[in-house]
């Protein structure tokens, strides 16, 4: 499995809190510009989401995964 497919941000458990992420924000759907930040809440309680995970970043902006960073 290749690095961009082996983690996606439509699957709540590759999320982890402190993880390094990159999120749209509901302003920003349309332009698609991301929001790079380190994940402090989880906001989505099911295991799976279409759109991408929502998260809160240690900033406080809300936004859906749509990159997730390795930590290595």
């Amino acid at each position: 499995m290749s690095e961009e497919t082996s983690k996606s941000g439509q699957i709540r458990k590759h999320i982890a809190i402190g993880g390094l992420v990159e999120i749209v924000q509901k302003a920003d759907q349309r332009s698609g510009a991301l929001t790079e930040g380190y994940v402090k809440r989880i906001l989505t309680n099911s295991p799976n989401h279409p759109h991408g995970i929502k998260v809160m970043l240690d900033t406080g902006e809300v936004g859906r995964v749509k990159i997730i960073h390795d930590e290595e």
